[in-house]
């Protein structure tokens, strides 16, 4: 059993940067995807990034260019630095995690490990 734990989440001004980070614990095995999400009030739970054992990225195109993924494995680690922060990225971050290399298409209903998230919130 998967076991994620996210951190990192805070407040900023748009324009502003945050990390997030999330460790994983009980799995082992290769391959697979490790992603984040999130979810606004009201709105559904949207991919943001993802990135496969094979470090294969992929991103949302409402981040790219600003958000970058990348994860430690000595550490068990995922992270999403978030830069050129802007209030609509105002949302709770959840990390997930699958079995399998491919991290298309980076819906919620393919991942079936979840962290508790953590609240991000941009003021303008």
């Amino acid at each position: 059993q998967v076991q994620l734990v996210e951190s990192g989440g805070g407040s900023a001004q748009a324009g502003g940067s945050l990390q997030l980070s999330c460790a994983a614990s009980g799995y082992t095995g290769s391959p697979y995807c490790m992603g984040w999400f999130r979810q606004a009030p009201g709105k559904e739970r949207e991919g943001v990034a993802a990135i496969s054992s094979e470090d294969f990225t992929t991103y949302a195109d409402s981040v790219k260019g600003r958000f970058t993924i990348s994860q430690d494995n000595a550490k068990n680690t995922l992270y999403l630095q978030l830069n050129s922060l802007r209030p609509e990225d105002t949302a709770m971050y959840y990390c997930a995690a699958r079995v399998g290399r491919l991290c298309r298409p980076l819906t919620s209903d393919r991942f079936n490990a979840w962290g508790q998230g953590t609240q991000v919130t941009v003021s303008s």
